[in-house]
């Protein structure tokens, strides 16, 4: 079979394809390799604004063209350097040799060694993924959750004045505002939208081990590790100090942590919102010639919602895995990393998709109205907390068991139940009067 998006075995590659193709620049083979010749091509600039002796006579005109190999780089590069690689047997050595081909027309060839000088295949590895993973953060995963935590404020502020049943445990609670439970999950997204701001990407950037030794013993007179930091800041990332071969992989851990946190609460949501459809608070607007079942023409299935569910699903399970297993490695490295870092972005895809398909549900949402004020209307027996309550305040005698008695006896609590119970109270008309204006509708408190 030939690989196409009926053929693919992974949905993100297949069915999904669409909805997360804005990963592919980051995540893809394409994506890594040339992200190694980016790091591979400003490592060499780096050298010769040193500038190290036998690079002085380098034209720092030339950088332009230098960048334009990765700026403008290509499938037929990234095939090139496929190719090389079944002769190398070694993926970032594949990289070297395609930029010192590229660099042939530049009349440089005596500078051609300094391509990889002194470093191992994990400093490019390991500066090129966290880089890849900090824009494709930047200029896609970001914006979509901005957007979705927009649209559910959107929401909140649409429903705001809309009186709602709550329920704890199952069960008829104290009423609340749906505005107000849409910025719950707001204030929840946000907040880890803020966390997710103070995390660090770093990068391994130090020679073999870590110690730059090949650097060090050519140019002992060289800072190397002030060198390592300023070039590892001037890509936007933090470089680790002490390392082994490899990155420690630590603050990846905790996005991987923090992007967890983020899908849960998206989870949870789902669940809610998956709920409420089922309960009549919400319909859905569908499309004509949409099918809500195969068998039963009359369900609209709150499929946007499952989906997001099960996308979330999938992408934590691998976040928890990518979290407890990158930052261990025997001694001074393993490859296991390697293999499992070339997953990075499917659990980011899932996450996608979760988030698409969450704002294609919110977005079809119509509220029901009728069966939120049916459910308050049919559910007077949570205003007892609210009359308890205030007669507490007027010293009245054991006000919750009296409220007890009468919710617990009576099947059926009404209006008509609750004014009644009210005029057999001891109790003041001013305080009575006060108590009949409480209803299912206006019992919903203050949040701001």
């Amino acid at each position: 079979m030939q690989l196409n998006q009926l053929t693919a075995i992974s949905p993100i590659d297949g069915r999904y394809r669409k909805q997360v193709e804005s990963l592919a620049p980051f995540f893809s083979e394409f994506g890594l390799i040339k992200y190694r010749v980016r790091i591979e091509i400003e490592y060499f600039i780096a050298l010769c604004e040193i500038p190290l002796p036998q690079l002085e006579s380098i034209n720092k005109d030339l950088f332009t063209a230098l960048r334009d190999i990765y700026l403008n780089f290509s499938e037929e590069d990234a095939l090139w350097i496929k190719e090389t690689e079944k002769v190398t047997n070694h993926d970032v050595k594949a990289v070297e040799y395609f930029i010192k081909h590229k660099l042939d027309k530049f009349g440089i060839n005596d500078s051609l060694e300094f391509i990889h000088f002194g470093l191992t295949s994990q400093d490019v590895n390991n500066t090129a993924i966290p880089l890849s993973l900090l824009e494709a953060m930047n200029e896609v995963l970001v914006p979509k959750l901005e957007e979705v935590i927009a649209k559910i404020e959107a929401l909140a502020e649409e429903w705001k004045d809309i009186p709602l049943l709550a329920h704890t445990h199952g069960q008829p609670a104290s009423p609340t505002r749906l505005g107000k439970e849409f910025m719950v999950f707001v204030e929840r997204m946000e907040r880890q939208m803020d966390l997710l701001k103070t995390i660090p990407y770093s990068a391994k950037f130090g020679g073999a081990t870590g110690n730059f030794n090949a650097h060090n013993v050519a140019y002992p007179e060289n800072n190397w590790v002030e060198f390592g930091n300023s070039f590892v800041k001037s890509l936007g990332l933090v470089r680790s100090k002490y390392t082994t071969q490899i990155e420690h992989y630590d603050n990846m851990a905790a996005l991987m942590d923090n992007l967890k946190r983020l899908n849960s609460i998206v989870l949870d949501l789902d669940r809610d919102i998956w709920t409420y459809v089922s309960m009549g608070y919400f319909k859905q607007k569908i499309k004509a010639g949409e099918v809500g079942s195969s068998a039963m023409p009359h369900k609209v299935n709150p499929i946007d919602f499952e989906n997001s569910e099960g996308n979330v699903g999938i992408a934590n399970a691998l976040y928890e895995f990518l979290a407890a297993k990158l930052p261990v490695s025997r001694l001074q490295r393993d490859l296991t990393d390697s293999t499992v870092l070339r997953n990075l972005g499917v659990p980011i895809g899932h996450q996608l998709i979760a988030l698409t398909a969450l704002l294609r549900g919110l977005n079809k949402l119509e509220l029901n109205q009728e069966a939120i004020n049916a459910d308050l209307e049919d559910n007077w027996a949570v205003v007892a907390e609210a009359i308890q309550t205030i007669l507490r305040r007027e010293g009245y005698p054991q006000p919750y068991e009296a409220l007890k008695a009468l919710t617990r006896k009576n099947d059926k609590i009404t209006e008509k139940t609750i004014a009644e119970f009210i005029d057999g109270l001891e109790i003041s008309d001013k305080v009575k009067y006060e108590l009949k204006r409480i209803t299912p509708f206006n019992y919903v408190g203050v949040v701001e």
